[in-house]
């Protein structure tokens, strides 16, 4: 198994120490928590001191964003030739992930090595950065997320992006319920991706638990692959599912019925002041023989 890492220019994982991120974000200092940054190494830079916002957990959950006088936001950030709006958020999110771009550019790769226009599933699509990667290669997409607010900010990134023209669909759904729907007419989809929360709720309240209902998302899954699918990308920040476990899932889903084999990694951050990686989730991916 090795360790997959993304390459910016606009995003830098400065150091990391005593349970805390410092990076930075375009022109901004964040400090954020990370519960895998268990070691306690010296904070030699002096951007520890000064950062722009810091994100301090509260003991009974949740937390708040310390800000300095002169911060501003939104602002943007840009990897390659796409373009997101980043903002302090609560639970100390920024709108990006930019641990993802490694499975950005594996879409990119892929569908620009295609002969013939791919029709692409997002789902859990979240600010829209492999929905745009995937619309800039060229391909057709569906862009599926609970959360209006989400959806409104991926279309604000195709804007920056100058993708607004491109073939997105944007839908504001329950993802389970809207497979079930695509599956019934008969639509099929070249590539799917999916990033699934630990716990959440769709448009109108539906209860989504990852242990409980993957397994079976997946089968859905399944059933809107086209013939000539090209992979099919299941993402997981959950610490409780290993890349091992997910290679199972997807292989007990996705391989038992159209073979192809699966590739399965860590995704992570390079650690500018150790050249280490922050692991930063995982990802397997079903690909086709």
């Amino acid at each position: 198994m090795t360790m997959r890492v993304s390459h910016w220019n606009d995003y830098e994982l400065i150091d990391a120490s005593c349970a805390e991120r410092l990076e930075r974000w375009g022109d901004k200092i964040l400090i954020r928590p990370d519960p895998q940054v268990v070691w306690s190494t010296p904070k030699e830079d002096k951007r520890w001191n000064r950062a722009d916002a810091h994100y301090y957990r509260a003991s009974s959950g949740g937390g708040h964003w310390d800000k300095s006088s002169s911060f501003a936001s939104p602002w943007d950030v840009s990897y390659r030739d796409l373009t997101f709006k980043v903002d302090t958020l609560g639970f100390k999110h920024t709108g990006v992930f930019p641990e993802q771009a490694v499975n950005w550019d594996f879409c990119r790769a892929v569908i620009q090595k295609s002969h013939e226009e791919m029709n692409i599933l997002n789902l859990f699509a979240y600010t829209g950065g492999a929905t745009l990667a995937c619309a800039g290669a060229g391909a057709k997409v569906c862009h599926v997320d609970s959360s209006k607010g989400m959806v409104a900010w991926a279309k604000e990134n195709a804007e920056k992006s100058n993708l607004s023209d491109k073939p997105i669909r944007w839908i504001v759904d329950d993802c389970v319920k809207f497979v079930q729907r695509e599956k019934r007419r008969g639509r099929k989809y070249n590539g799917i991706i999916m990033d699934p929360p630990s716990f959440g709720r769709g448009s109108n309240g539906e209860l989504w638990k990852l242990e409980e209902n993957l397994y079976g998302f997946l089968e859905l899954c399944e059933s809107v692959m086209a013939q000539d699918s090209r992979f099919l990308i299941l993402n997981s920040y959950t610490t409780g599912l290993s890349p091992s476990v997910m290679e199972y899932l997807l292989r007990e889903t996705i391989q038992k019925k159209r073979k192809g084999h699966i590739e399965s990694d860590e995704i992570g951050l390079k650690v500018t002041a150790s050249s280490g990686i922050l692991p930063a989730g995982a990802t397997s991916i079903w690909l086709p023989d």
